[in-house]
């Protein structure tokens, strides 16, 4: 799977800075961030489906292990793989299951992925999330790394939770507040995630996060 940069530029920056100063702040400490996403809309789903619920070292393990064995990601290639062979590389059966039911949907035409490109966020969206084991979390983190949509947003990313809360130093994020930040950050959301993905990722050292410990 080929990888590029999510592109941004000096109009995100400039929009942002002028709608919140903390968040310029951020910016300007942390300067022009890279975020490597995919190229291939369909290896990008097999991908993100691969990586949920595991650490993101694990996830690139199995991954290798696939491309060096497969050659590359296809429809085809997984399903000529079969279930007992993509279990052994470390995928659950259940995470088998729905890569090949993707595989098999993809190949036949029942699910049209090169019509995720002229859809709206919510279409795209509510389109892959009707496929078995893709949630909105991950429907989102596809149409930001992969589709390049310029105005994700995803409350379901703790990461982003947290970098929020550490720069507003919010000790609870409930979603009401967080929907007032999404509106604030429009249409450029996506950039400003990648400043709080950073933050959270400790790239601020003297930003901690003020959430009560449980």
């Amino acid at each position: 799977m080929d990888a590029t940069y999510f592109p941004y530029g000096e109009t995100e920056i400039t929009y942002l800075k002028n709608k919140d100063k903390r968040l310029a702040a951020v910016i300007e400490q942390v300067g022009h961030i890279d975020r490597t996403g995919d190229t291939d809309l369909f290896s990008s789903v097999v991908h993100h489906i691969l990586g949920q619920q595991i650490s993101t070292k694990a996830q690139q393990t199995i991954w290798t292990k696939l491309m060096t064995e497969l050659g590359a990601v296809t429809p085809n290639t997984l399903l000529a793989c079969g279930r007992e062979r993509l279990q052994a590389f470390g995928i659950t059966w259940k995470k088998v299951d729905y890569i090949l039911d993707f595989a098999g949907m993809v190949r036949s035409g029942e699910f049209d992925i090169d019509a995720l490109n002229t859809m709206t966020d919510a279409e795209a969206i509510n389109a892959l999330t009707s496929l078995k084991g893709i949630g909105v979390w991950t429907a989102e983190m596809i149409l930001l790394f992969c589709l390049h949509r310029p105005d994700i947003f995803s409350y379901g990313d703790l990461a982003i939770q947290r970098g929020v809360r550490m720069i507003y130093r919010h000790k609870e994020l409930p979603g009401e507040r967080f929907e007032r930040y999404r509106k604030r950050f429009s249409p450029y959301c996506s950039t400003a995630s990648l400043y709080f993905w950073a933050v959270a990722g400790g790239a601020v050292p003297e930003l901690t996060d003020p959430a009560a410990k449980k």
